[in-house]
């Protein structure tokens, strides 16, 4: 009876959305367990711990019958949404039994916490409401609720929230990240899936139900509209089907109107956010034929009401509102006065409830749409061009290849192996190569993630004045590019003999041999870097050979590691683990250098955190590098040689390091967003008297690794022979946001060993650098340089002259230290693989 079920002001003790209160996620997650005793139309599903042991849940409301035959209506899904094979008596017979099948996450930036908050009453109604409205919602759709995507940075926001109340800080967001490691950047993980959280999204939407839709729940601004819904605005990405882009129009009319008729002012659509953006999970279904959707709501000061004069509401900075004024997308702007989280919640609930609502009104429509997307997918791959690609078995790190393949499988991109040569375009690869064929329902995720990607320079990406308006995020998404993999694209295959594979064929490991001398490592292998963290660890001599090797009749490069002193039983345990070979040597090695465990650290600093530097945390301890995390007092103490041998500045700008002159830097670059009012203790910065002692750490023999535009500290404050080129360069005479770039690597430098010679960098508002003629010139080194010209890959690069010979990456040296400036993104989100080698190499030379 719903009589007996428990709405959600009963077991909180107070409307969600309430001023000044916001429900925990433990207290939420036991909501849902009381709701799953107390209702047949509800099924709570634990996808697991989160990355720090909390539940992940996955909440299916439906009606009683279909919650009792969940199997067979995920397996008819499952087959419109790859019909290959099927009839069209079958494909009908699969769309009038069938159901909608509705995905909507909630707050998956921990600070936007008004989804979550929702989340619980959106349930109870579809539990106990009898009209027939909802009838319809339970009889012809299954709801998959993710009620929270960051439980961690859920938990961590409300207890940050409730400490702070009653006093002048409170509503100000948190100081750090809320995620252990990546922040905001969880939605940027969709397509490499490292984080856990993305792994149980990815295991939903991607392969166990493919759903029609998904609508992801965030907060915008506070100074605008009150609320974005569908479609997104220009410019367009290209891969997607036709049809993606109607039902985005669909879904966002009918929840504009919802939204208009309960009496909700300020809803905006076709508008701020671009249908080219990165692959975050709203964006990266769209090529999986999901109609991926968003809602941006206005912020509040998290739980507490923000009060927001007229004056102050402004239109947005792409012109797509230009002035706040009523327009035919935005016709009922809203008038401004308090502005409170229920106002949040309630929009949320209405835009959410309409995505159900219009599926449930045309069921058949919502199942033929994905049924003709996949078709007609599969038809545009098979007849276009490329047909596929391939990815060679002969990689530059076989290992890496191995884990990119794995990650395509968890998109649920069809892969085969070649079990016997194949020949392709007159070109013949080796066994064990891999196909990823076009001819497929996911073709155009398959086209987004391995071939070039070139972004628009259109009208729509420039402004009035004809300079380039920023992207969303990043330009492109490549994965084989970020990780350093050769694909190719290829119109024909013969051969091959091809077999579909659901796992990796991961490189076999191995010691094949035994040697008194020692064994070596190939340096070009990721995964080596592992392996010399755990030996050194474990107390085994490790060295670096400083000249090509030879053994066992293959020719290993310079930098290879050469392992003596360590426990068979050791090498043998991380040859099967990490699939590495050591190769046992013939002979002594004497061009060799010693590798020596060094002391690592990482500056960490508050003002909300800084993602680069988590990400990095994340890198380091995938690859088990053992490292310290360094706040402000750590390093404005001193005597730092005598603790650590190398510090890491993440990508950050210099203010945001030294803390000087932040006000000034944050009105430059943030103008429509004041900047926090964060407690004392929470106003990070090192200080000059941090910079003095970072250089004495360099003058006695540190190094001082910076990434990105941390350089920008290097040079100024170390007063480096250096410039960078693009200072003060306008952007309609450079400009080049989150793209792959070819470059030339010294692989004969010690922080180059096992580059390719011709790599990919991935730049993103980097530097370019010059060295200033000087009596010092000898104590610079370049690494890393850009070529003559076609220097893009994938992206979008405005006046590539600026960068012609120009370098990427170099090394200062100062006192009796060094400083290693690498200009560019060199482990972006752990998604460049390509380039991890070069930081790795600086953290053991």
């Amino acid at each position: 009876m719903t009589s007996q079920i428990t709405s959600p002001e009963e077991f909180f003790g107070f409307q969600l959305g309430s001023d000044r209160k916001i429900a925990r996620w433990d207290r939420i997650v036991g909501y849902f367990d009381k709701l799953k005793e107390q209702s047949d139309r509800i099924k709570v599903v634990d996808m697991g711990p989160s990355t720090e042991g909390n539940p992940f849940l996955l909440v299916i409301i439906s009606s009683a019958e279909n919650i009792g035959n969940l199997e067979q209506i995920r397996g008819n899904n499952l087959k419109l949404s790859d019909p290959r094979g099927l009839s069209d008596d079958e494909v009908e017979q699969l769309i009038v039994r069938g159901k909608a099948v509705i995905c909507q996450s909630m707050s998956l930036h921990a600070t936007e916490i008004g989804g979550t908050q929702m989340a619980p009453e959106i349930a109870y109604e579809l539990v106990t409401r009898e009209d027939e409205e909802t009838r319809r919602i339970l009889e012809n759709v299954v709801f998959l609720m993710v009620p929270c995507f960051n439980p961690d940075g859920q938990i961590m926001v409300t207890d940050w929230y409730n400490r702070w109340l009653d006093t002048e800080y409170e509503g100000v967001g948190l100081p750090w990240l809320y995620h252990k490691y990546v922040g905001h950047d969880n939605n940027r993980d969709a397509f490499q899936t490292n984080m856990v959280e993305s792994k149980y999204m990815a295991k939903i939407m991607f392969r166990d139900w493919k759903p029609q839709a998904y609508v992801d729940h965030h907060h915008m601004g506070s100074y605008g509209a009150r609320f974005y819904v569908p479609p997104y605005c220009e410019p367009i990405h290209p891969h997607a089907d036709p049809l993606i882009w109607r039902e985005h129009s669909w879904y966002g009319a009918h929840m504009a109107y919802r939204l208009e008729e309960a009496g909700k002012t300020g809803i905006i659509n076709a508008a701020q956010f671009l249908a080219w953006g990165h692959l975050g999970f709203h964006w990266i279904t769209i090529y999986h034929n999901i109609a991926g959707m968003l809602t941006e709501s206005a912020n509040a000061k998290l739980a507490t009401p923000l009060y927001i004069h007229p004056g102050q509401l402004k239109g947005d900075s792409r012109g797509t509102l230009p002035t706040y004024d009523p327009q035919t997308n935005f016709p009922h702007p809203w008038s401004g006065g308090w502005w409170k989280l229920r106002d949040i919640v309630e929009q949320q609930k209405i835009s959410a409830w309409a995505t159900l609502d219009i599926a449930a009104r045309h069921k058949e429509t919502v199942l033929r749409n994905a049924y003709l997307k996949a078709k007609r997918q599969t038809e545009r791959g098979a007849c276009g061009s490329p047909a596929a690609y391939v990815i060679p078995s002969d990689q530059h790190d076989p290992v890496t290849t191995a884990k990119m393949v794995k990650k395509l499988i968890i998109q649920g991109i069809e892969v085969h192996i070649a079990r016997e040569d194949l020949a392709a375009d007159a070109v013949v690869y080796p066994t064990g190569s891999y196909v990823v064929s076009l001819a497929q329902p996911k073709s155009g995720l398959v086209r987004t993630l391995l071939g070039r990607t070139l972004y628009p320079d259109t009208a729509w990406t420039r402004g009035r004045d004809g300079a380039p308006l920023r992207p969303q995020d990043t330009a492109t998404d490549t994965m084989a590019e970020f990780m350093g993999v050769s694909v190719d694209p290829v119109n024909s295959i013969t051969g091959g003999n091809l077999e579909r594979v659901d796992e990796v064929t991961w490189p076999e490991g191995g010691i094949p041999g035994v040697s008194e001398y020692g064994y070596v490592l190939d340096p070009r292998i990721n995964n080596s870097f592992v392996a010399v963290n755990r030996l050194l660890g474990e107390g085994a001599k490790v060295s670096r050979a400083t000249c090509p090797i030879k053994c066992e009749g293959i020719s290993l490069p310079d930098g290879s590691f050469i392992v003596s002193e360590a426990e068979p039983g050791s090498l043998k345990k991380l040859a099967e683990e990490l699939h590495l070979v050591f190769h046992p040597l013939g002979e002594d090695v004497e061009e060799k250098t010693l590798i020596n465990n060094l002391r690592v650290g990482m500056y960490q600093r508050y003002w909300g955190g800084n993602i680069d530097e988590g990400w990095t945390r994340f890198v380091l301890e995938q690859f088990e590098f053992p490292y310290k995390t360094l706040m402000d007092g750590d390093i404005k103490k001193g005597d730092l040689k005598k603790r650590l041998d190398i510090i890491i500045l993440p990508d950050d700008p210099e203010a945001l390091i030294t803390g000087l002159e932040i006000e000034k830097w944050w009105d430059e670059h943030f103008p429509w967003w004041p900047l926090p009012s964060f407690p004392p203790e929470y106003r990070s910065g090192i200080g000059e008297e941090g910079v003095e002692n970072l250089k004495k750490f360099v003058e006695d023999g540190g190094t001082l690794i910076t990434f990105n535009a941390a350089c920008e500290l290097a040079i100024n404050k170390f007063e480096l022979k250096l410039r960078n080129v693009l200072d003060d360069v306008p952007p309609k005479e450079f400009f080049c946001p989150g793209s792959t770039l070819k470059a030339c690597v010294d692989t004969c430098h010690p922080t180059a060993y096992g580059m390719p010679g011709d790599s990919l960098i991935f730049f993103w508002n980097s530097p370019a650098f010059e060295i200033l003629p000087s009596g010092d010139n000898d104590r610079y080194e370049v690494v890393i340089s850009y070529p003559e010209r076609d220097i893009l890959e994938s992206g979008w690069l405005i006046g590539e002259e600026k960068l012609k010979r120009k370098t990427a990456m170099v090394i200062a040296r100062y006192g009796e230290g060094r400083i290693v400036l690498i200009g560019f993104r060199t482990q972006l989100r752990a998604q460049t693989h390509g380039t991890y080698k070069l930081l790795f190499n600086s953290l053991l030379s």
